[in-house]
């Protein structure tokens, strides 16, 4: 069956940390669109941290970000799911009691208790800027969060600090990885696959013509739906299992050999 939307991660598939996609993927990019295939992408990010790419590539379709928990294009927000003030509460004094870093986006601002070499890290890879605000400064600004961060460049501690998040938060919360170093948390039944099913339906797209690419944990769930589903050379070995094709590492383009070898070929 012919692919009518082709969805992308960015981080790790798209582009290298801190980089900006390579003149070969967005050429892969533009011949889908000149074919008909409608692109978009589905990340983890805040959306203001998507714009500068979006505008590099030339996206004309609504942004998934912050893992599903939004779609929304430049002008007005299509879907959103919030996490409650009270849930962002308990979760905030959750990773004080074990002082682990944590940053919140309300109304698309980055805020986190204090400035150290995980926000200079985070900050350096998304080209934006965070306010300090103080735990209880997260506290305050709980208005339209979509989704809360915890960092460790301990990739054991992340591990460790899901599953107690998956533990004390049961039912009530998503947890997933796009990074050994990232913890992400959204509010229950949020997830690209979520997403990438509204977007479709808004299209008249069947999900069967949906591909998508990715390379990390969080990338599962919409490649398990999709009905083409790819994995980056550099993805988890979950990531790998769970797709019906390999490509190349997102170094060597991988992304722009997927395109050419798996959708326009």
């Amino acid at each position: 069956m012919a692919i009518k939307l082709f969805v992308s991660d960015i981080d790790g598939t798209l582009l290298m940390p801190g980089k900006m996609p390579s003149e070969k993927n967005i050429e892969a990019i533009h011949k889908m669109q000149k074919a008909g295939i409608i692109f978009t992408i589905a990340t983890g990010r805040m959306y203001p941290a998507t714009v500068p790419i979006v505008k590099a590539i030339g996206v004309d379709a609504p942004i998934i970000s912050y893992n599903g928990a939004m779609i929304r294009t430049q002008e007005k927000i299509l879907h959103s799911d919030y996490i409650q003030k009270d849930l962002i509460c308990e979760i905030v004094d959750f990773f004080q009691a074990r002082n682990f870093h944590l940053q919140t986006y309300s109304n698309d601002v980055l805020r986190y208790p204090a400035k150290n070499k995980l926000t200079d890290m985070y900050e350096a890879s998304q080209k934006t800027l965070g306010e300090s605000v103080g735990w209880e400064g997260l506290k305050k600004f709980t208005e339209n969060v979509c989704k809360l961060l915890g960092l460790s460049d301990i990739p054991e501690e992340c591990s460790k600090i899901s599953a107690e998040l998956r533990e004390n938060f049961s039912g009530r919360i998503e947890v997933t990885r796009s990074a050994p170093m990232l913890v992400e948390i959204m509010n229950k039944g949020v997830s690209k696959a979520a997403a990438v099913k509204i977007l479709a339906q808004k299209f008249n797209i069947d999900i069967s013509e949906v591909a998508a690419i990715g390379d990390s944990d969080n990338d599962l769930s919409m490649l398990k739906v999709a009905g083409t589903s790819i994995a980056m050379g550099n993805a988890t070995d979950e990531v790998k299992k769970t797709c019906k094709f390999i490509t190349s590492g997102c170094e060597a383009d991988g992304f722009a050999a997927a395109v050419e070898k798996f959708i326009l070929a």
